[in-house]
């Protein structure tokens, strides 16, 4: 799927690999997410931001609140931002394609969405 991030349905769902073992390291620093950063997300409008991981695979979800594009402006012109990605940095293998986006996950298959549990 070629769709910019303006037109894919909510949530987004992308993913990151983590370089070998680096897993635990990973999970360490988002059992201690910083104030800021937490204050960050919700200024961005970002929500129901949730993370999976197995192995050295990531798998994130989240929604917005003004749209993806409001929300990663707010977020790329952040110092705390930049801190907190430059902290994490040497645990990660691969987050972006050659242009710099998320690596997204494409929905494939959906049963019944909008049923309530």
């Amino acid at each position: 799927m070629t769709d910019p991030v303006a037109e894919r349905d909510e949530p987004l769902v992308f993913l990151y690999r983590l370089k070998p073992g680096m897993g635990p390291e990973y999970d360490r620093a988002h059992e201690a997410v910083w104030p800021e950063i937490i204050a960050l997300l919700d200024e961005a409008g970002f929500y129901d931001y949730r993370i999976w991981r197995r192995g050295d695979l990531v798998v994130s979800s989240l929604r917005t609140r003004r749209g993806y594009g409001h929300a990663a402006s707010v977020t790329a012109a952040s110092a705390i931002q930049a801190r907190w990605t430059a902290s994490l940095s040497h645990v990660f293998e691969e987050i972006a394609d050659d242009r710099g986006e998320p690596l997204w996950l494409d929905l494939i298959f959906s049963h019944r969405p909008e049923e309530e549990r």
